[in-house]
């Protein structure tokens, strides 16, 4: 069965090399069969979280959301969840009102990882990413799914572990193979969605790699992803489009190599940094500039 289910959808062979990073796919104009948000603006105690955003997410396509901390990218997400109520602005998905959805229809096409998933009961990592497939009562065949899912995730060893006892990047990818149980039925003629929200902050190197991957796959299977990283280089590499929010507004978004510019990374982030592309994969790549430069006169007393 290992093979079987692995062959079914197999990783493409330069993206298993952790020295090869993939091409991101050219951006696609706005569709009205994926995310839309219009103006959307989230008022919380007297402060404005989020003030008149515009984001489109089409299917297909990695769309990286970033921005400096506090700067509303969670509060966006949670909007897309269906988590925190907006108080002005619309959001659609698939060309229909979020509101109008029925909230079991919307469960069995969109998946949603937040910053933290608390579980306090003893589950073990197969039965969390088995919750996946809640909405969809399809019993005979959650296993085989369930077992694939977590095995795209590189967890499947895991499975019989105590969820509590695992690390906190091996928590990470035990909830992305959930997600990915959740909307495993859909693809071109039924459109899927992925919200993460820093799906990468706790893992290692070769594991963000191996996530990034993952979405470059789920999306080439026409699904709709909306990520939230802080790591612009990972972004750079992997997103067909970027949003970089500032203060709860849209700075700029568009294609890496259009939104990725010094000004804009000084301006939103207070850093100089050198923006170069990277002969290998062609994408945008930041170079920060750490520390300041020594006088002059240390330069010169230096042996």
């Amino acid at each position: 069965m290992n093979s079987l289910l692995h062959g079914r959808w197999p990783l493409p062979a330069a993206w298993r090399s952790p020295t090869v990073r993939p091409s991101p796919m050219p951006a696609q104009a706005p569709s009205d069969t994926g995310i839309q948000v219009r103006d959307l603006r989230v008022e919380r105690q007297g402060r404005t979280l989020v003030d008149r955003a515009h984001l489109d997410v089409a299917p297909g396509t990695v769309h990286a959301l970033v921005g400096p901390n506090g700067a509303g990218k969670s509060t966006l997400l949670s909007v897309l969840a269906g988590e925190t109520r907006q108080n002005h602005g619309q959001v659609t998905w698939s060309g229909r009102p979020l509101d109008d959805w029925c909230p079991n229809a919307l469960a069995r096409c969109r998946g949603v990882l937040p910053q933290e998933a608390v579980v306090t009961f003893p589950l073990t990592a197969w039965e969390v990413a088995e919750m996946g497939r809640l909405p969809h009562r399809t019993p005979e065949q959650d296993t085989p799914i369930v077992h694939e899912c977590l095995e795209r995730a590189g967890v499947l060893h895991l499975s019989g572990r105590d969820y509590r006892s695992l690390s906190g990047g091996e928590r990470q990818r035990v909830q992305m193979a959930r997600v990915m149980a959740q909307v495993y039925e859909t693809g071109p003629q039924r459109p899927g969605v992925l919200l993460l929200d820093e799906p990468t902050s706790a893992l290692d190197v070769r594991h963000q790699l191996r996530l990034m991957e993952l979405l470059r796959t789920d999306a080439a299977r026409g699904r709709a992803i909306l990520v939230v990283l802080h790591d612009l280089n990972l972004a750079a590499a992997f997103a067909d489009c970027m949003t970089i929010l500032e203060g709860g507004r849209v700075a700029d978004s568009g294609a890496p190599r259009d939104v990725l510019v010094p000004a804009t990374i000084r301006r939103v982030w207070g850093v100089d940094c050198v923006v170069e592309t990277d002969t290998h994969t062609q994408c945008p790549w930041v170079r920060l500039r750490y520390g300041t430069p020594k006088p002059q006169c240390e330069l010169e007393a230096s042996p």
